[in-house]
């Protein structure tokens, strides 16, 4: 009976204990780029979708895809993703996540033939969480408090996905508000859940993971603009759009990782390590949601733009963005630094003045620009964005040295 424990207690993952230091895995980079390519599908929806309602059930996709892999986030924190039971499972649910990304164009109508879109989507969701569990499952074996945590997760789980499978059966709004209450259920019982149980043994690794996923998604914006003139001569009206929406996306991963992930990695490191996992989820797998959301919306922003400068037979340079893409260009700026706001604010306590007076800015400037020419309107978007991240840097120059030397110790 011993040894045959022992060979059990051998298979089991081996979990980290107390705080320890991690690297992100290269296998947990291919599962992230796998994840991008779910991004590019998404924007590519709303594209082809492009209204307000196709807007709002792309941004339900990318709630949905978020809060699966956040949970793939959590896991590889608590276990090494090198270890082979880890790998098994992650190369399953990467297959799972890449047949989603494959259904996201039918995930709410069915296109003719084949296997019935939207319930495929769902299935694979399924599937995605339940290895998730199962491996959470085996690695809680001897911790009572997570164990516990699990058995209080397991029902947001189940009742959000039973949820998407009575969602595949109706179409229209009916369909997108049971895809709402869906996504309610699952989030909001992982919040009433609480956070006691779960642990976060190596903090270092997760705020790295989750400012790689960042620049995934902020990567996704730049394919956006080539994927708009791909099949396009060039022009100088192309150059300067290309130019304009490269320097945007780098605005955006400046506001991110110039202040933001330095902050965010410093209060995850210095946190106490039973309160660590509730400022995580906070922090991370909710505030950041908001930022994966605005990126892809930034993402369709662009693209929509460099459509409309590139097509000359379709459109003149004078012709403006306007409804749902310039709502995704403006808007989506506007959340990502709302969204960095709120970050601020769970991590550090402080409220960052000047991205929200960019944000208002941003929002007084949306009535005002609705006329100007799509260019105009993204030259108007970057300066103000730049000039906010200008200020903040130098305002912010003696803190982030602080910091920086800090995490370097």
């Amino acid at each position: 009976m011993g040894p045959e424990n022992e060979r059990v207690q051998i298979r089991r993952p081996q979990v980290r204990q107390g705080t320890e230091e991690a690297v992100v895995t290269p296998l947990e980079l291919f599962f992230d780029l796998v994840f991008v390519f779910v991004l590019t599908q998404v924007t590519a929806y709303m594209a082809h979708e492009l209204s307000w309602h196709g807007v709002l059930r792309g941004v339900l996709v990318v709630i949905l895809l978020w809060w699966a892999w956040t949970g793939y986030a959590w896991l590889a924190n608590l276990v090494s993703a090198e270890q082979p039971q880890i790998k098994v499972v992650m190369f399953v649910s990467m297959a799972a996540m890449f047949l989603m990304a494959l259904c996201i164009p039918e995930a709410f109508d069915d296109a003719p033939g084949g296997i019935f879109g939207p319930i495929v989507l769902a299935l694979c969701y399924l599937l995605f969480r339940i290895m998730h569990l199962l491996l959470f499952w085996l690695v809680s074996a001897d911790d009572p408090g997570l164990r516990g945590q699990l058995l209080r997760f397991t029902p947001a789980v189940i009742g959000g996905t039973a949820m998407l499978l009575i969602a595949s059966q109706f179409r229209g709004w009916t369909q997108t508000l049971l895809w709402v209450g869906a996504l309610a259920v699952d989030y909001l019982g992982t919040a009433l859940g609480g956070a006691s149980g779960w642990r976060l043994p190596a903090p270092g690794h997760f705020a790295e993971r989750h400012g790689l996923i960042i620049i995934v998604a902020l990567g996704e914006s730049i394919v956006a603009i080539g994927v708009g003139v791909a099949e396009r001569p060039i022009s100088y009206a192309i150059i300067v759009a290309s130019v304009l929406g490269l320097a945007l996306a780098s605005a955006m991963w400046w506001a991110y990782f110039d202040v933001s992930a330095l902050q965010g990695e410093h209060a995850l490191n210095t946190e106490p390590i039973e309160t660590r996992p509730r400022l995580a989820r906070n922090a991370f797998s909710y505030a950041h949601l908001p930022l994966v959301i605005s990126i892809v919306l930034v993402a369709l922003g662009l693209k929509k733009l460099l459509e409309y400068v590139a097509d000359t037979e379709q459109h003149r340079l004078s012709d403006p963005l306007h409804g749902p893409a310039l709502a995704a260009l403006l808007g989506g700026v506007v959340l990502y630094l709302l969204a960095h706001v709120i970050f601020k604010w769970l991590t550090v306590h402080m409220l960052s003045v000047v991205r929200l007076a960019a944000a208002a800015v941003l929002l007084a400037a949306w009535a005002l620009v609705g006329h100007l020419p799509a260019l105009a309107q993204l030259g108007v978007t970057v300066a103000v964005l730049v000039l906010a991240l200008v200020v903040e840097s130098l305002v912010w120059a003696e803190p982030r040295r602080h910091i920086r030397a800090e995490l370097s110790h």
